[in-house]
């Protein structure tokens, strides 16, 4: 089944007001599995974060083979030493005729928490999981793009915790 606006709940059509997130930085790891879907999230993120005012060169884009490795790819930017304000972790897990679809789910949502938590900062989780590719088309355009999403919810984590460049 098709995500509907009927289907969505009220709150997620409420708009949230943007604020001046330019004294921010935001990571983005992306997956390079379904690259249709991911680069279409990954543009709502942007757009997200520009609406935001976040810098251009404030903003890092890594890209990993699949949804397995993002929690390594959010790792190595929790290992430099500027890290960002928050992280956004975007892929696309489409089910298929076994259940490695879910493997891959957990293996990657368990792994981005632990880092989250252990790392204390903000990682959107902003990997999609669908029965179809129409499921996941749907969820990375227009006004249900989970990139748009996710980038909303690590700019609202990151407020949360004075930023570091503020003195």
């Amino acid at each position: 089944m098709l995500d509907s606006p009927a289907m969505q709940r009220k709150h997620y059509a409420k708009e949230i007001k943007a604020r001046d997130a330019s004294d921010r930085t935001i990571s983005i790891v992306v997956s390079r599995f379904n690259e249709d879907i991911t680069e279409r999230m990954l543009a709502g993120a942007l757009e997200t974060l520009a609406a935001w005012k976040v810098r251009k060169e404030h903003i890092t884009i890594v890209r990993v083979p699949g949804s397995f490795e993002i929690p390594y790819g959010c790792l190595t930017l929790l290992k430099k030493s500027k890290k960002p304000d928050a992280i956004i972790a975007l892929g696309c897990i489409i089910k298929g005729e076994t259940e490695h679809d879910r493997y891959l789910a957990m293996a990657a949502s368990q792994g981005i928490m632990r880092l989250s938590i252990d790392y204390r900062m903000p990682i959107a989780f902003g990997i999609i999981t669908t029965n179809s590719l129409a499921q996941a088309k749907a969820r990375s355009s227009g006004p249900a793009n989970k990139g748009k999403e996710a980038a909303l919810a690590a700019l609202e984590s990151a407020f949360l915790a004075p930023t570091k460049r503020r003195a």
